[in-house]
């Protein structure tokens, strides 16, 4: 585990008490430091309750007095809209408010760091790249916003790779971050209510190569108008860049064409990988992960032949386009995590016919922004609070069924999609809106998809390996 020796006989006061929160207090506690702890609510505090060396004690009511610094968890606010009571306290005794993320840097400063972050796909290139490293033989732990909180991390040691995932969020509580790589992969307006503007979230992101080295490397999408510039910044202030693209050439960098993984950072274009060999990276986003992964592991010093085979084998991330079966010629897709149209939307424009399972807590706009995806649905199967709207919205440019829940929308879609022999059709889940109306979050409304698939299906793959999250 990540040893915080440098925290002995000082004071933390850690706000926020989920994954990593929790971490936090507990290496802090095991170094030897004195261990101010709270959440806001009971849940959370039950997960320190009775933890040796920390004290649970009210930080609005008690103050900061006497503290070293907070630690903060990511998702309190500590600018904008308004800082929470804790967090304008530290402001008001200068005090540093900092991350999870950023004791594990204090801990290990001498570690390479593979930094990503971007509005979407931070999740797949994160675990993409950490799987390349392994199969490549080298030590790797991977985390931050995905998975494991950063202080359950173990030290892989100096040849080893620290892949860290990192919100806007935590990028504003690791000041000292300084990665040797750092990818930057796509922006579209997000967290505004945090940041106040695009412009203040993509100055969040920013932060990601604030303190980079002269050998530091910076690999930035270049698919979306904002990274664009991004990456025009980076080269006018002589960073050491390679832009990435999914779907158009890059000079100078890698790209995905026609369906090719292309790597042109010597300017004379070198085939890497047809990305039909990846059958967990579908579509044109994943391409552009692929391609951000694997620049990556070539700034790292890989071989592009490791690289290319690591990818065929990666096994992609559950609820995120994750392939449980195959039976009867029909693939069935656990796309749990698309929780609003955006993230449907690169599901379905990677699949036709489609046999759509869709619905839950409705985002704004609902499923109007995917209407000229709908010729690619054969039928929607429509679930939770949403299903009436959804029925409305899609209107008659695809036949519906109202089934309410999940369990007959997966018997329903199964057995029609078995029925009409079609193959190459794909049972999809995909909702489009949240999962709160019918389950504790997109994860168990997944588990409870899969699960489903396996009984319809007797766990058929046709020979073909059903894709499995990595452990």
């Amino acid at each position: 585990m990540v040893s915080l020796d440098f925290a002995k006989d000082r004071t933390y006061a850690v706000m926020g008490l989920g994954k990593s929160g929790a971490a936090a207090a507990r290496a802090l506690a095991r170094a030897g430091a004195t261990v101010l702890a709270w959440d806001d609510t009971e849940a959370g505090r039950s997960h320190v309750r009775g933890m040796a060396g920390v004290e649970l004690v009210d930080l609005a009511a008690r103050g900061l007095a006497e503290v070293d610094a907070l630690i903060l968890s990511p998702g309190i606010p500590h600018t904008f809209p308004e800082p929470h009571p804790v967090a304008a306290d530290a402001k008001a005794r200068d005090l540093s408010i900092i991350g999870d993320v950023e004791l594990l840097l204090r801990a290990m400063p001498d570690r390479r760091v593979v930094a990503i972050t971007g509005t979407n796909g931070k999740s797949t290139t994160t675990a993409l790249i950490g799987h390349i490293l392994a199969e490549a033989g080298l030590n790797v732990e991977v985390g931050g916003n995905l998975g494991r909180p950063a202080l359950e991390f173990e030290d892989p040691g100096r040849d080893g790779v620290l892949v860290l995932e990192l919100s806007s969020y935590q990028l504003e509580l690791t000041p000292s971050l300084a990665p040797t790589v750092a990818v930057w992969l796509n922006i579209t307006p997000d967290h505004i209510e945090r940041h106040g503007t695009l412009a203040g979230y993509i100055a969040a992101k920013r932060r990601i190569f604030a303190h980079q080295s002269p050998g530091s490397v910076a690999v930035v999408g270049v698919d979306d108008e904002p990274s664009h510039e991004v990456a025009e910044k980076l080269r006018r202030d002589g960073a050491r860049l390679i832009e990435i693209s999914g779907h158009e050439q890059v000079v100078g960098g890698l790209y995905a064409d026609h369906g090719v993984l292309i790597d042109a950072r010597t300017g004379q274009p070198r085939r890497m990988l047809e990305l039909d060999r990846a059958p967990a990276l579908p579509g044109v986003h994943n391409a552009q992960n692929a391609a951000a992964a694997a620049a990556a592991c070539l700034a790292l010093g890989l071989n592009r032949d490791v690289i290319a085979q690591a990818i065929t084998t990666f096994p992609g991330l559950a609820h995120r386009q994750e392939r449980v079966a195959v039976s009867g010629g029909v693939t069935y897709v656990n796309d749990s995590k698309a929780t609003n149209a955006d993230a449907a939307a690169r599901a379905l424009a990677c699949y036709d016919p489609i046999y759509w399972i869709a619905g839950g807590r409705a985002k704004e706009g609902g499923v109007e922004p995917l209407a000229p995806l709908f010729g690619r649905v054969k039928r929607a199967y429509l679930i939770g609070e949403s299903a009436g709207t959804f029925v409305r919205q899609i209107g008659d440019a695809c036949p519906t069924v109202l089934c309410r829940t999940l369990d007959s929308a997966v018997r329903q879609a199964h057995a029609d999609a078995q029925a009409d022999g079609i193959r190459g059709a794909t049972v999809l889940l995909s909702p489009a809106a949240a999962s709160f109306d019918q389950f504790p979050n997109f994860e168990v409304r997944g588990q409870q998809f899969s699960a489903l698939v396996h009984e319809l299906t007797g766990n058929g793959d046709d020979g073909a390996s059903a894709q499995r999250r990595a452990s």
